[in-house]
């Protein structure tokens, strides 16, 4: 599989298949993913490690090691690392395409379109 650094941390790519993506996401201190969207999937993120900031649409959470949120297709969402430390989430990806350059931006940090 494969991996990438970002900004705010990076991911890799532990397993794919028809209609799905696994990936770990380790995000560093500070560190904040884009507000997105997804045309074409959806995502369900389980925090491994530290303590996670969740945006989905309107509703903002705070998560830790074993909790769990589902992102529906469409939602927007972030995630963010406001706690020190690292933040390590497994994402599951679903949905019929799951490229990269499936992302609406909304507000990133990082100046990126």
């Amino acid at each position: 599989m494969y991996s990438e650094n970002r900004p705010w941390g990076s991911f890799h790519v532990l397993d794919e298949g028809k209609g799905f993506k696994v990936k770990r996401i380790v995000v560093t201190s500070g560190g904040r993913l884009s507000l997105q969207s997804h045309k074409h999937r959806g995502e369900h993120w389980t925090v491994v490690t530290g303590t996670a900031t969740v945006t989905v649409d309107d509703r903002v959470s705070t998560l830790t090691r074993s909790q769990a949120v589902d992102i529906p297709q469409g939602a927007r969402h972030r995630l963010e690392n406001l706690h020190g430390g690292l933040v390590e989430i497994i994402e599951v990806q679903f949905g019929d395409y799951l490229g990269e350059d499936d992302i609406v931006r909304y507000d990133d940090a990082y100046n990126r379109s």
